[in-house]
């Protein structure tokens, strides 16, 4: 048994021998070896951060425009009325009368580094109704203009320091429609106005301080240089009718004087609501140019009265008569002093105060001056 168990075991380690001998044989394997070559087919695009808006674009342009323009629009409709029945006026008294004035403000300015330009257009434009009684007995209610006039202002500028700029200002003002003697007077031999007759054009180069203070916004503008023309273009009313605006050629359209002139501005608002608010503009002109050149110039007032009425006496043979012989008296400072004061109850309720003051020796030796005030409504529109 010994004998066959040691044949047995031998028999096994042979087989096993075998077996792993067959495991780990490995055939002889002839590869072929190529070269390969990679390729990158891709396109390669560089991405940034970087990148166009449309909406921010416009954005930013509105942001610029809007610090560089200050926009200011307003305009109201204000008016009274009084009515009273027969009876009352048989009575107490009375009139029926109606008054309506309209008016429009804008003030606009655009600033660009060093450079500036305002510009400003304000009107007005009054009626007013009432009743006229005639010789015959009859009566009638008619509408007469009382306030008529519009200006435009343009003013360009370059700063020279925080308080001072030098430049111009262009100032050019008429009326819109035509103006008559009287209420009972509104034929065609009655007009005395119309527009560009007269008409007002003011040109002035100088320098200008703005205050820095918001509690006292003053400017001032003065020009050593300065021009001042007046228009009278109808014929009916310069000849005719005998308003020439003191052109006293009456063959000529126009006048033009040269000297100098001052401009003082003064515009705040009071309240945080601004519930008032005052404007004031104070304009005068001296033409000591044109006052140097001028003939047959008599300063004192009763010598030029009497050298007139020899003038216009035709059989005075003493002196001449042509327009050229005509005394003149020394030109006059001529004075322009407007004042608003708006009152705001609401929103678009308010009440205006406006007085104006003008003198020019020209066309009348007296000061002209003129008053009003009135309730209605208003609105004004500001950008910032």
């Amino acid at each position: 048994m010994k004998h066959l168990s040691r044949i047995l075991a031998s028999a096994g380690a042979s087989l096993f021998c075998l077996g792993a001998s067959a495991q780990i044989s490995v055939d002889k394997v002839d590869v072929q070896q190529d070269q390969v070559k990679f390729e990158d087919r891709m396109r390669s695009v560089e991405i940034g951060s970087d990148y166009f808006s449309p909406a921010r674009y416009r954005a930013e342009r509105a942001a610029i425009r809007k610090e560089r323009n200050f926009l200011e629009f307003g305009g109201g409709l204000q008016g009274a009325l009084t009515a009273y029945n027969d009876p009352w006026v048989d009575v107490s008294g009375g009139d029926n009368s109606i008054a309506l004035v309209g008016s429009l403000f804008l003030h606009h300015t655009f600033t660009k580094n060093l450079f500036t330009v305002e510009t400003k257009f304000d009107a007005k434009l009054a009626y007013n109704r009432m009743k006229v009684e005639y010789e015959d007995g009859g009566e009638q209610g008619i509408w007469f203009k009382n306030q008529d006039e519009f200006a435009v202002s343009i003013a360009p500028s370059f700063k020279m320091s925080k308080n001072w700029s030098y430049g111009a200002i262009f100032k050019f003002r008429s009326q819109f429609v035509n103006g008559y003697k009287s209420r009972t007077e509104q034929e065609e031999e009655h007009m005395k106005s119309k527009f560009m007759s007269p008409g007002y054009l003011d040109l002035s180069f100088g320098i200008t301080y703005k205050s820095p203070s918001a509690k006292f916004p003053i400017q001032v503008n003065m020009s050593p240089v300065a021009m001042s023309a007046t228009f009278v273009e109808s014929d009916l009313i310069r000849r005719d009718n005998g308003f020439s605006y003191g052109i006293e050629d009456p063959s000529k359209t126009s006048k033009y004087e040269g000297g100098s002139s001052i401009q003082i501005d003064f515009d705040r608002t009071f309240g945080k609501s601004g519930v008032l608010r005052y404007r004031t503009t104070l304009y005068s002109f001296f033409g000591w140019i044109s006052d140097i050149g001028q003939k047959n110039r008599i300063s004192d007032y009763s010598e030029y009265l009497d050298a007139y009425e020899k003038w216009q006496d035709a059989n005075d043979t003493t002196v001449g008569h042509e327009i050229t012989d005509k005394p003149r008296l020394p030109i006059h400072p001529t004075v322009r002093w407007e004042n608003t004061i708006d009152i705001k109850a609401t929103k678009y309720l308010s009440t205006t105060l406006s007085f104006q003051l003008y003198y020019n020796r020209a066309q009348n030796v007296s000061v002209q001056t003129r008053t009003l005030l009135s309730v209605g409504l208003s609105y004004t529109f500001k950008n910032k």
